[in-house]
């Protein structure tokens, strides 16, 4: 501070120097590198205004005229489910040692982990250890396995398939996650190639079980092939997905709970405390018993990382370009494009307002009861309030379920998730603003079970978007058009595609 008693000249730089240092504890967002910093400070300095004011201003007021088609189920397309071996499955007579797993990332992409996991130890003949789940560096969520699925479940499922032990037996008590942090050890695979073959575990990891007997493979994630792999092989794949991951009873209690608020109106005697009474008898409820889930994932890291201009303003537009270049030092493809041509290419996830506007357009009404599954919003309620304006009914977690009910998930990302996964799959209609992990999973498993399931045409809705001109009847008919064949069809996987997202025709 002996710098500001100096002359004049020096007092003036030196307390720009000084707003400088003060600017990430002022304003401490736009220096923040994680996205679980609030989402809504930007807002509160700029709350993002419609974009697309004409288009909402006739959705607002709009009739619906095809109602009951948007509510009719799929028709059966022909495929059913196969996830069972074609001749009986037998367990080796003997084990040739343990695999260990460590997987990180979200919930679903750990939950892809688990799955190749299985299909890994049934090729090498060895038994599986239950997966250990990395702590995710950005939600901090330190959920395991037994707290996610049900764990006695997923043993019973695939015990004529493979052998599963929840631990491992005492004379490899040093196989721990802290022990292959501190040294390079012979007995860990840190090199497995993006979707490794089959082969490749059998000329690499094999040796390794007959030396040590035991195999610690991380990091895991997307580590076997999709394609080129035995029949046996993707039909287990499909059944440990499909079939042997069930989620704990509290998370299936609670998701009961909200998908009987969702489809009958609660009566006024209802009241928090007695929310988890039984749910099965609703006959005394009101309500049309249907509902659309919504997956909205519009997160810092998205938007970011999208590198389009979402209208928060100039504040908004700092924010984000200070948070990519502190997560990813600026090295991010998008950037190199403006946000038209971002857009013009549907590459830019859809804001609420869009995904509203979409939703409108296709024909759902303001009394359409809708579920926001979702962690959370960049941009808080100032972001969300265009779309609630358009569907007032909408719900989510909190609105849904009492404090109390939420106290065994609140801050665990992964069980929040989990939530958010079996509503959507007790759904009559799933809707997802943008790609991404719980994306592809909820839709796999979907068309699995032949769910109604709106794929939005990004690329489509990004052109009807940037043009200012269009009118609500122009829009409209352009939505319903390019979505007639985006709600539930059967699309058989191609080549390096994902067989959890598209289990035709391997798993169906």
């Amino acid at each position: 501070m002996r710098y500001l008693h100096s002359s004049d000249s020096h007092r003036g730089g030196a307390m720009a120097g000084a707003f400088v240092l003060l600017l990430p504890f002022l304003f401490p967002s736009l220096f923040t590198p994680l996205s679980h910093a609030s989402p809504a400070i930007m807002s509160e300095w700029n709350a993002p205004k419609p974009r697309h004011s004409r288009l909402l201003k006739s959705a607002l007021q709009r009739e619906t005229s095809n109602e009951q088609q948007l509510w009719m189920p799929l028709a059966n397309q022909g495929w059913k489910t196969c996830a069972g071996s074609d001749t009986p499955s037998t367990l080796p007579e003997k084990s040739r040692g343990y695999i260990q797993v460590f997987l990180d990332g979200g919930l679903n992409q750990q939950r892809m982990g688990i799955c190749d996991a299985v299909a890994v130890a049934k090729i090498l003949n060895a038994t599986l250890v239950i997966p250990l789940l990395e702590i995710n560096p950005v939600w901090q969520d330190s959920s395991t396995f037994t707290d996610i699925f049900d764990l006695d479940h997923f043993i019973n499922a695939l015990k004529d398939d493979i052998s599963i032990v929840k631990e491992l037996p005492d004379d490899f008590y040093w196989s721990t996650r802290e022990y292959y942090a501190t040294a390079t050890r012979a007995n860990r695979v840190k090199t497995a190639p993006t979707h490794a073959s089959a082969n490749w575990y059998i000329e690499n990891v094999m040796p390794m079980l007959q030396i040590y007997g035991i195999a610690a493979i991380a990091p895991f994630s997307h580590r076997l092939a999709f394609d080129n792999m035995p029949k046996d092989i993707q039909r287990l794949r499909c059944k440990v997905n499909f079939q042997a991951l069930v989620f704990v009873p509290h998370i299936r209690a609670l998701g009961d709970a909200l998908i009987s608020r969702l489809k009958y109106l609660p009566s006024e005697s209802e009241s928090s405390a007695n929310y988890l009474k039984d749910v099965t008898d609703s006959r005394s409820k009101q309500g049309n018993g249907k509902f659309v889930v919504l997956h909205l994932r519009f997160d810092k890291d998205m938007a970011a990382h999208s590198a389009c201009d979402f209208g928060g303003g100039k504040a908004e537009k700092l924010a984000l370009a200070k948070y990519r270049q502190v997560i990813w030092q600026g090295r991010v493809l998008n950037s190199q494009f403006t946000d038209e041509e971002l857009r013009s290419q549907g590459r830019c996830p859809l804001t609420p307002e869009e995904i509203g506007l979409l939703l409108a357009a296709l024909g759902f009404d303001n009394s359409t009861r809708l579920y926001l599954a979702s962690h959370k919003v960049y941009g808080g309620e100032a972001r969300i309030s265009t779309l609630r304006s358009l569907f007032p009914l909408m719900e989510e977690k909190k609105s849904l379920a009492s404090s109390e009910e939420r106290t065994h998930i609140k801050g665990k990302a992964s069980l929040l998730a989990a939530l958010d996964y079996y509503v959507g799959m007790h759904s009559d209609i799933f809707i997802s603003a943008s790609p991404g992990n719980m994306h592809n999973a909820v839709v796999g498993h979907r068309t699995y079970l032949n769910l109604k399931t709106i794929r939005p045409n990004m690329a489509l809705l990004g052109q009807l978007f940037l043009n200012k001109s269009l009118t609500w009847p122009e829009f409209q008919e352009a939505v319903f058009e390019g979505h007639k064949h985006r709600q539930g069809q059967l699309r058989l996987r191609k080549p390096k595609q994902s067989i959890y997202t598209y289990p035709v025709p391997d798993c169906m």
